[in-house]
């Protein structure tokens, strides 16, 4: 322990009181009781000081010592985060297994990183020479795939007056040292602490312009999300938030993927680090781990590091976009988040506000949701965050405060449906239901990258699906015999376009991942053959003809038997589609 010593005065679950703590300040991290438990002061009244802790509190007893750190809570950053797996607060889980077995002992105050594993450093930087906030001063291969590139920390500018050869050294080595303009003599490290509530700084936010691209037909077509941008996935029980955020950071086209479980259930967190390691990254050939971050607080963690848990996910997006990375951060979920803000505030006594939740619920979620960006870094490069957070409404009740104001904060909003998920269909977001505010941001690079009808062709699949919403409520009423035969059409092809097109099999080696080019293709296949048959209508030939051909069927199955690296299989198709049709034109 290190600092003024107080006491503790009271125990209620993880809040501690502390009296006579006029020496502490607020955030302040602090060691509580006799084995020196991690916690952070959240309020100062007088003399009496509140300490939320991070650990389980039970043994704590009022007249145990309390120890403050005097800085914020703060995590090191350097090489050796990737392919590594944490706790809420940056403990390396694999570490702690070692000194406690296979549940975690109290008191253990590990460093994030593995202070005596040596790296091989390149000094960037020479004598004489004058740096700034943002600059490299050294790098070193952190994986097969990652370069980590050490910067000079904010408001820290000077001449450097020594460095050491290139070498291996430690997180702990200096190897460099800065004079700023004043005479003051600063080193630079492998690593750096960075408080995990305080966002990093930029150079600037830039616009947000491309596609983070998944390779999920829904989402990339439908409901784009842009990289630097932030998407909600609120489902109920079942629904397929957990799989959708695994097929995201499994194929997404970002550099770094931090992988938080905030108060999940502990199997699903051990079926998601299992898989993350057998995962080989289909960009690389090599391991996905190589550029992934596991950050584990399941349900049965104590409540005050899940809520932390956030906070330590986004600072090392952070950290890794400052070194001109696209980082994906995966919160999974922020309703169990929102939940531990709701005990820690009652034991806080403080004013409950919507179901009680804290009446600052909406300004945190603001706060975490806008942290991510697209934006040029204090060195000039590029690079961004994109926060893709699941939601899990009790109820699958969309109106609750969580879902609501988060809502308010992202402009992507895939909702998933109960109904779909118990019909198998995957992934289970409802087209009625979900939006994407990204879509105008983002029409001028599908126009450049992927095709000038990409555009058109997305609005009439989601017309088709609008037009069908409307003509199910008529059919449940009267049936479908009724209807005239366009409108028969439209409910065909819109069965294509939600099984064949909108529907995606994870396990299919094909289906799992989709280039943006074959799902144009598809979109422009399903309409031709749409065009095709609505003329045919149009002079009286029946739908019933126009299914008898097997097209529809054809069209339902081409995500699997089209390759995603040769597209003839579609240009054949349409062939097919004018000979059929053609064959029953003539009668």
């Amino acid at each position: 322990m290190s600092g003024t010593q107080y006491q503790i005065y009271g125990v209620n679950g993880p809040v501690v009181t502390v009296k006579g703590g006029r020496g502490l300040a607020m955030m302040d991290m602090v060691n509580v009781g006799d084995e020196g438990l991690i916690g952070e002061v959240v309020g100062v009244e007088g003399d009496t000081t509140t300490v939320q802790v991070y650990e389980e509190t039970s043994g704590l007893a009022p007249g145990q010592p309390v120890a403050g750190q005097g800085a914020p809570m703060s995590i090191l950053l350097g090489p050796g985060l990737l392919s590594n797996i944490f706790d809420g607060i940056a403990r390396p889980l694999r570490v702690i297994e070692e000194k406690s077995g296979p549940f975690i002992s109290r008191g253990l105050n590990i460093p994030t990183l593995d202070l005596e594993k040596r790296w091989d450093v390149t000094v960037m930087v020479k004598e004489g020479q004058e740096l700034k906030p943002g600059d490299a001063y050294a790098q070193c291969p952190e994986t097969s795939l990652i370069l980590h590139r050490c910067l000079v920390p904010e408001g820290l500018s000077g001449t450097v007056t020594k460095v050491v050869p290139d070498g291996a050294y430690t997180v702990a080595d200096v190897l460099c040292e800065l004079t700023d303009g004043k005479g003051r003599v600063h080193l630079l490290k492998l690593s750096q602490r960075w408080p995990i509530r305080r966002a990093r700084p930029m150079g600037a936010r830039l616009p947000i312009d491309r596609p983070l691209i998944t390779g999920q037909r829904i989402i990339d077509t439908l409901f784009p999300v842009a990289k630097g941008g932030a998407a909600a996935i609120p489902g109920g029980f079942g629904t397929g938030k957990t799989m959708t955020q695994h097929q995201i950071a499994k194929w997404c086209d970002a550099d770094i993927i931090i992988y938080v479980g905030c108060g999940e259930r502990g199997n699903e967190m051990t079926q998601a680090l299992q898989e993350f390691s057998e995962l080989v990254d289909p960009r690389t050939g090599k391991s996905l781990m190589d550029r992934t971050v596991l950050i584990a607080n399941t349900s049965n963690m104590p409540v005050a590091a899940r809520e932390a848990s956030i906070y330590t996910g986004i600072t090392l997006a952070e950290y890794y976009r400052d070194m001109g990375y696209h980082a994906a951060m995966m919160a999974d979920s922020t309703s169990r988040w929102a939940e531990a803000l709701r005990e820690i505030s009652g034991r806080l006594e403080e004013m409950p506000a919507d179901e009680g939740y804290p009446a600052y619920l909406p300004s945190r979620l603001a706060e975490f949701y806008e942290r991510a960006g697209y934006v040029k870094t204090l060195n000039g490069a590029e690079g961004s965050v994109s926060v893709i957070g699941a939601v899990s409404p009790q109820g699958n009740d969309f109106s609750e405060p969580v879902t609501q104001n988060t809502k308010r904060f992202t402009r992507c909003f895939w909702a998933l449906d109960k109904s779909l998920a118990y019909a198998r269909h995957y992934p289970a977001i409802n087209w009625n239901d979900s939006y994407s505010e990204y879509l105008g941001d983002l029409g001028g690079w599908y126009y450049d990258n992927v095709g000038h009808d990409f555009m058109s062709c997305r609005e009439r699949i989601a017309n088709l699906l609008l037009q069908e919403n409307n003509l199910m409520q008529i059919v449940k009423l009267i049936g479908s015999d009724v209807l005239p035969d366009d409108q028969k059409l439209t409910i065909e092809i819109a069965r294509v376009i939600r099984v064949g097109f909108l529907q995606q099999n994870a396990f299919h080696a094909v289906d799992t991942y989709v280039p943006l080019e074959k799902q144009l293709k598809m979109m422009e296949t399903i309409l031709y053959l749409y065009d095709k048959c609505a003329a045919l209508v149009a002079k009286q030939v029946p739908v019933s003809r126009l299914l008898a051909t097997g097209l529809f069927d054809e069209l339902v199955q081409m995500k699997y038997t089209v390759p995603n690296d040769d597209f003839s299989k579609l240009d054949e198709l349409q062939k097919q589609i004018d000979d059929k049709l053609a064959a029953v034109a003539q009668g």
